[in-house]
């Protein structure tokens, strides 16, 4: 577990630690290899100090993932004011005027119907909640009149803004059998899993991304905008194709991409799905942004630290001093982190585009929140599991009337950042170009 400082609490609901304590030495080759690189350390990438290597955190409790089901649904299930109704689809929200009163939802093929005493929270994700304000008759008015739904409020920022993390797999192979795909095999599945039910430990009680990295692609940016998960195995994210051998392997992407994207409804009710369009890559910065970030990365996995376990690279395994080359192959294996976000942005009252206020209540209506990561203005910079979950406690307390905590806590950032891109010349440097 996690300890408490300035920076975290120790008696919340949701846990965090870090998995198994790192006790694949590849781990601990990667923070080496980043600080040979030039790089910083960071005992608490959540703390003081986001830049830099060091221990990734994980929410996990006793071996199983601490969702935000086991953290808070779970222990307020048998409260009488919480009903919890499953496999129902929320068609649209009612109103009495430009007050939202509740909400009509489908089970089957039965339409049911829910009133709110004070108000609706809309928690439905960066994608289902656009989608519902917009079949509520919520949104831009050409995209509403196009799916056929009555135009109640013209907001024009509902569904747009849309944003994603991308990331790629930087895969070596390993001369030494130490990583997990040593461990995909079904004995090996079988003795893992029967391990993880009866202790709740070993390779089963992690997510097996131990270490990570930070950094800042360029000098004159403030704060880090490339991130890195170590894994040590050479697998797909799916699990469903693994390399034949021994492989490790870092996930790696820009954290702040300038394409935009949107949500937009094809239907006027739930059985039409919502047009998504994120629109990846498609500025000249986006493109230059994966370049720089694919120079980098090969430069520290080259770094003498990881010499012993280091064989040859299994992708991207193309020349990255050729631009072309460099986009052509980002395009093609290029896949989503799963971090939707910021299609109902908060914003300021002369902001045109903004969804929400800064009490996550919806511009022009009353009686309705949106409270998730579509939220958000623009997308973090790292995991949007934890800034969604703290999105959700601030928004608690708003609708409470509880005041904020506030605490001053400085954050560091390298005193030089305008002028150097990393602290110091990296130990051995490698050329950009042809693969190893």
């Amino acid at each position: 577990m996690m300890g408490g400082d300035t920076y975290r609490g120790a008696s919340g609901p949701l846990t965090t630690c870090n998995g198994n304590d790192m006790r694949n030495p590849l781990y601990q080759a990667f923070i080496d290899a980043g600080r040979e690189a030039g790089y910083g350390l960071t005992e608490d990438y959540n703390g003081h100090r986001q830049e830099g290597f060091g221990p990734m955190h994980m929410t996990v409790r006793n071996g199983e993932r601490c969702s935000t089901d086991l953290a808070y649904l779970g222990p307020a299930r048998g409260r009488a004011n919480l009903t919890v109704v499953t496999e129902a689809d929320v068609d649209r929200l009612t109103f009495s005027g430009m007050r939202v009163t509740g909400a009509r939802y489908r089970i089957g093929e039965q339409e049911r119907s829910v009133k709110a005493r004070q108000e609706v929270i809309i928690s439905a994700g960066s994608i289902g909640s656009p989608a519902l304000l917009q079949r509520s008759g919520v949104g831009p008015m050409s995209v509403l009149l196009a799916a056929g739904v009555p135009v109640r409020h013209d907001l024009p920022g509902v569904g747009e803004n849309l944003q994603d993390h991308l990331e790629i797999y930087f895969q070596y192979r390993c001369k030494q059998p130490i990583t997990i795909n040593g461990h995909l095999g079904l004995l090996s599945k079988l003795r893992i899993g029967a391990q993880w039910m009866l202790t709740k430990t070993g390779l089963g009680a992690t997510n097996h991304f131990e270490s990570c990295g930070f950094i800042r692609s360029r000098a004159g940016v403030a704060a880090p905008d490339i991130q890195y998960h170590f894994l040590p195995a050479a697998i797909r994210y799916d699990g469903r194709a693994a390399f034949d051998g021994h492989g490790f392997q870092v996930h790696v992407g820009p954290n702040k991409p300038e394409s935009r994207g949107h949500v937009r409804i094809s239907g006027p009710d739930s059985s039409h799905e919502p047009l998504i369009q994120f629109n990846y890559l498609s500025t000249e910065k986006d493109l230059a942004d994966w370049r720089q970030c694919l120079r980098l990365t090969r430069e520290i996995l080259q770094q003498p630290a990881l010499d012993e376990f280091r064989d040859g690279e299994i992708q991207p395994g193309i020349d990255l001093s050729d631009d072309g080359a460099v986009d052509a192959w980002v395009r093609r294996n290029v896949e989503t982190a799963y971090h939707p976000s910021c299609s109902c942005r908060m914003g300021a009252r002369d902001d045109e585009r903004a969804v929400v206020d800064p009490q996550c209540r919806v511009r022009g209506l009353q009686g309705v929140r949106v409270v998730d990561s579509s939220i958000f203005p623009s997308i973090p910079n790292g995991n949007l599991n934890a800034p969604t979950i703290m999105v959700a406690e601030r928004a608690a307390d708003l609708i409470l009337g509880k005041d904020p905590l506030r605490l001053e806590a400085p954050v560091w950032r390298d005193p030089e950042w305008r002028s150097r891109q990393r602290e110091r010349d990296p130990v051995r440097v490698v050329p950009m170009g042809a693969a190893p």
